[in-house]
């Protein structure tokens, strides 16, 4: 496992990329070839009843249906991720956090359809990547803060506490954080 793995990259106040700006993204992946991660305060124009209709799942239940979907990121807009709580596995399930995994699958949709799904789940489309190296550069220059991923903040939080939340869980106060870092 790398050291960024299971972590997650939190924006610096002078991210100036949209798709990024207070972002949160929980890295899932990170080794020699590149980085892969999942913004997880971005909601989309969607709604879970879209993802169902484009997947030809049937869902009665109207809450379902109406909860958001998440821009995961920028990249492969089309792929769909489900991040969700440990109490489930399905066909392509991969722990990526504490209490944090990730399905691929579309069995894990239709199981959220008919009410059986996990306990706590995010749906996103599309992701965030880095090239080999990438996200080490933009580590040095100062464009992200990382830390240990929280279940709490991906699951229990709203949308729009999670990048303040995030921040603070560093120990930071967030009125003293500068849009851009220094260099030692």
């Amino acid at each position: 496992m790398s050291y960024l793995e299971q972590q997650f990259l939190i924006a610096m106040p002078g991210m100036e990329d949209p798709n990024f700006h207070r972002g949160v993204t929980l890295l899932c992946q990170h080794d020699d070839e590149g980085a892969l991660g999942i913004t997880v305060n971005r909601v989309s124009e969607f709604l879970l009843e879209d993802v169902f209709e484009q997947l030809d799942i049937e869902c009665d239940d109207p809450a379902i249906c109406s909860m958001p979907v998440y821009s995961g990121g920028p990249v492969h807009p089309e792929r769909g991720f489900v991040l969700h709580t440990t109490d489930r596995q399905w066909d392509n399930t991969v722990a990526v956090g504490n209490g944090i995994m990730v399905t691929t699958s579309r069995d894990v949709l239709e199981a959220i359809a008919r009410g059986q799904g996990p306990a706590k789940f995010l749906v996103a489309l599309g992701y965030a990547g880095w090239g080999s190296g990438q996200l080490e550069d933009e580590m040095r220059e100062n464009a992200w803060l990382n830390v240990m991923a929280s279940a709490e903040i991906v699951f229990d939080l709203p949308t729009d506490d999670r990048w303040e939340r995030a921040v603070a869980s560093l120990g930071i106060d967030i009125a003293t954080l500068q849009p851009a870092g220094g260099h030692a």
